[in-house]
């Protein structure tokens, strides 16, 4: 592992595209509605929609456009009806990806993807080949600042399952059901949150060290994340800092 930041790594291309609202509003209103529909319109007894709602919060969606896909999702509102698919793949380096999407299209959706592989270096997998190295984990990134001691403490007695150094930052594990309780617990301890959310970690990182492979294996990011149906690409790439500004120009 280098001496940076892996998970910042991996979260300044989604940091760039998350930066089209548009875009990004749509694709938490489909996750609320598919959350809705399969396990209620009340947040308190849905475990996935209460997820959903403060990941659309935490990306400044409004409360009415939250409220609309919640009744979209519940049928009090038209909506469409969309089915969650992953696909697995790789990218230049053998770096492994996991793409989720919600599609009302699957043969449109897969098509796209695996065209997105194939046009910029990549390859579709079959299920299971890249999937039996990631695990749904929450993630907290934690200013690096704060006291070992203190972290430590608090996050552990709100359930934390591990307290590790991530480059400069402190980066927390739990339960994916758990994230954002263990995020308020921290908060309300006077701790700085960076961020938190529930999403997929590998347990096996492939370090990038050649430009051209980084350069492909961030346009597959890119692309894949630019499409409509894609929801989270999720990679074990660990391209360092230096790298990763090069191959980004």
């Amino acid at each position: 592992m280098s001496g940076h930041s892996k998970w910042a790594t991996i979260k300044h291309q989604k940091g760039a595209k998350d930066a089209k609202r548009g875009k990004l509003f749509a694709k938490l209103a489909r996750q609320i509605e598919v959350a809705a529909r399969a396990g209620g319109a009340d947040p308190g007894s849905n475990a996935a929609l209460r997820t959903a709602i403060l990941k659309a919060k935490s990306g400044q969606m409004t409360n009415e456009a939250i409220d609309r896909a919640v009744k979209r999702g519940s049928g009090t509102d038209d909506g469409g009806h969309y089915e969650s698919i992953m696909y697995e793949g790789y990218a230049p380096g053998g770096v492994a990806m996991m793409v989720d999407t919600l599609t009302d299209n699957r043969n449109r959706t897969g098509a796209n993807v695996r065209i997105i592989f194939s046009k910029l270096g990549g390859s579709m997998a079959e299920p299971g080949a890249v999937s039996w190295q990631f695990s749904r984990k929450g993630v907290i990134m934690i200013d690096g600042t704060v006291d070992e001691d203190e972290l430590m403490l608090a996050a552990l007695d709100a359930g934390a399952d591990d307290v590790a150094r991530d480059g400069d930052d402190w980066r927390v594990l739990c339960p994916p059901n758990h994230v954002y309780d263990l995020q308020t617990a921290l908060i309300g301890a006077g701790i700085d949150v960076r961020s938190a959310e529930s999403t997929m970690v590998s347990s096996l990182d492939v370090e990038v060290t050649d430009v051209a492979d980084a350069k492909k294996i961030l346009r597959i990011m890119d692309a894949l994340e630019d499409d409509d149906d894609v929801q989270d690409v999720y990679s074990n790439f660990d391209i360092s800092d230096e790298l990763m500004e090069v191959a980004g120009e």
